[in-house]
């Protein structure tokens, strides 16, 4: 088949139905209806000869050849997008783009409520996307296109992302009002003596303070370990179990909090994005807005 009767906007939709395995996911994202998703999707079954995608109880999983295809399909958007834009002034107040930050739910709660502020008022027709994602995923997407920035610690090593530090957040211990130890001068023995509270994405691994204590000779009992510092709030607030959280969360949250018994590196945030992305005057733009905002909200320049 000749490549100019292709129409191109079917791999957007093979794009979308990959990461989102749903055709009525993707008709809201792409702002189509559910037949025209269909339809793409029977066209693109017919230009590679194959099913693509296969409907289960878990949504619309990819064939080996839609597995196979991806990476060159998002490439290829990717340059498409920065062709368009290497071509194209950038004015916030005009603009109607659409941003993809990766992000945990912390730096949501703490920057995202700003940052919508600062939006409505430079830039109100931007729309910004945030997604919390498996690190080698957000990579993945950084490099395709499919994120515009990551927020991420320094654990993000590819030569194609630029990145500079966004912010240090120092660590408290953070208890129900009426824990037994919210009176008492928290010490390193109380503090190993305590069942505990983990925030972490990964099913195991150490935390900052699990190193440190590490380096001590000793360790804590983690008795619960989730993923969300939110659902982190609601069982400390709850439970006598101690979560060594980042100060700034711990104390606009309305948790008893106590100082760290024993020294412990600040949860470090970067900023990534994609060298290509370096001169957009988009990305400038978010970039710069971001890192205000963070001065802000963290009081950090």
């Amino acid at each position: 088949m000749r490549l100019e009767k292709v129409d191109l906007n079917l791999f957007v939709v093979l794009d979308a139905l990959y990461k989102e395995q749903s055709v009525t996911k993707v008709a809201l994202l792409l702002n189509l209806t559910q037949p025209a998703v269909s339809n793409a999707l029977s066209r693109l079954r017919k230009l590679f000869d194959d099913q693509l995608f296969v409907r289960t109880p878990e949504g619309m999983l990819p064939t080996p050849v839609a597995d196979n295809v991806i990476a060159d399909v998002r490439k290829a958007l990717a340059l498409l997008g920065r062709s368009i834009l290497s071509n194209t002034r950038f004015h916030p107040a005009q603009s109607e783009k659409l941003f993809r930050l990766g992000m945990n739910d912390l730096a949501e709660s703490l920057l995202l409520p700003k940052l919508r502020l600062r939006i409505k008022q430079e830039a109100p027709e931007i729309t910004v996307q945030s997604y919390y994602i498996d690190r080698t995923m957000a990579t993945e997407d950084l490099k395709s296109g499919g994120l515009d920035l990551l927020l991420d610690v320094p654990a993000v090593n590819a030569k194609e992302f630029n990145h500079v530090p966004l912010a240090q957040l120092p660590y408290v211990v953070a208890m129900r009002k009426k824990h037994p130890l919210s009176k008492l001068d928290l010490t390193l023995e109380g503090f190993l003596d305590s069942e505990h509270l983990h925030v972490s994405s990964r099913r195991k691994g150490r935390g900052q303070m699990d190193i440190a204590l590490h380096a001590l000779g000793q360790r804590r009992n983690i008795k619960m370990r989730v993923q969300s510092y939110l659902v982190a709030i609601e069982i400390a607030s709850q439970t006598d179990l101690l979560w060594t959280a980042p100060k700034v969360l711990a104390e606009k949250s309305g948790l008893h909090t106590s100082a760290v018994p024993f020294n412990v590196e600040p949860l470090s945030w970067n900023l990534y994005w994609h060298k290509n992305a370096d001169l957009d005057p988009a990305s400038q733009w978010i970039r710069q807005l971001l890192m205000e905002v963070v001065s802000e909200v963290l009081g950090q320049p």
